[in-house]
């Protein structure tokens, strides 16, 4: 049995993998999807103004302190690619897997907003100035986005990631390539570095990138592929 644990990218709560959980809980397996600091419905501003990357790191492990877990999977979409590297680094060996579901995979002293792409670091900065520490969701053609999603902590966009290099000695790490958003992207070269990269098994999935919610059967067969 493996214990799955699921981290959302930006703007986004433990909703958004509500169609891939069942599945994988279905199989056997025990899940856990989190909502990360500063992204809950009760969060008050000053919770998002005080949470970063680091913030976002302690959820994924004292969740596991907690609940006592060993072996996990860690599932990042997004920005938590982020988040389940930073993680996994401080976790102590903890983690049998990472798999990068259209996510960003840092290096030390990286961050989401020098990976990203300009378009989106507009957007980081337009979706700020409002509070200057809270990122509004984008808009998404046609009907807006999902309007569970919340503004997302501006500090955790932008602040470098510290690794050690234990996260290259999880023993599997995985990285799901969504090709169905092709001018939009961020990861066509993350993709093409991770494909020569011999520590990385990395899948296409024809999807846009919320493939979690488009196409959550293949999402979770690719979970389930041990």
């Amino acid at each position: 049995m493996t214990t799955f644990i699921l981290v959302p990218g930006a703007w986004h709560g433990s909703w958004c993998f509500e169609a891939v959980a069942p599945l994988l809980e279905r199989a056997g397996h025990t899940v856990h999807a989190l909502t990360l600091t500063g992204l809950g419905p009760e969060d008050d501003g000053a919770t998002v103004a005080s949470a970063n990357l680091d913030t976002h790191a302690r959820d994924v492990l004292s969740l596991m302190d907690r609940a006592r877990i060993g072996g996990a999977t860690l599932v990042g979409h997004s920005y938590a690619g982020m988040v389940i590297s930073a993680a996994a680094d401080r976790a102590g060996g903890r983690i049998a897997r990472l798999v990068h579901l259209d996510a960003y995979v840092p290096r030390d002293g990286e961050s989401c907003w020098s990976l990203t792409t300009e378009a989106y670091r507009k957007a980081f900065i337009e979706g700020a100035a409002e509070t200057g520490y809270a990122v509004r969701p984008p808009f998404r053609a046609p009907h807006g986005g999902d309007p569970r999603r919340r503004a997302h902590p501006l500090a955790s966009l932008i602040q470098s990631i510290r690794l050690t290099g234990a996260v290259d000695r999880v023993p599997r790490r995985d990285f799901v390539y969504c090709s169905g958003w092709e001018d939009d992207t961020p990861f066509a070269g993350l993709r093409a570095r991770l494909h020569a990269d011999p520590g990385w098994r990395v899948h296409d999935l024809p999807t846009a990138h919320n493939a979690m919610r488009e196409a959550p059967g293949a999402v979770a067969d690719l979970l389930l592929d041990e």
